[in-house]
């Protein structure tokens, strides 16, 4: 069940503020990385660790 609730998080997309609060960047940059890759959280983190880095 737990593995369910997981994928189905993995498949919607992040909020701008909540992605650019994880990762300690812009929402402007967050709201282009959501748009680039939609609700692919997997590939937006990894976009989003790119330019905290």
């Amino acid at each position: 069940m737990a593995q369910q609730q997981d994928a189905a998080a993995s498949t919607q997309s992040y909020e701008p503020k909540t992605l650019a609060k994880k990762h300690r960047i812009s929402v402007e940059e967050a709201a282009k990385i959501i748009a680039e890759h939609g609700a692919d959280r997997k590939a937006a983190d990894k976009a989003a660790r790119r330019i905290a880095a």
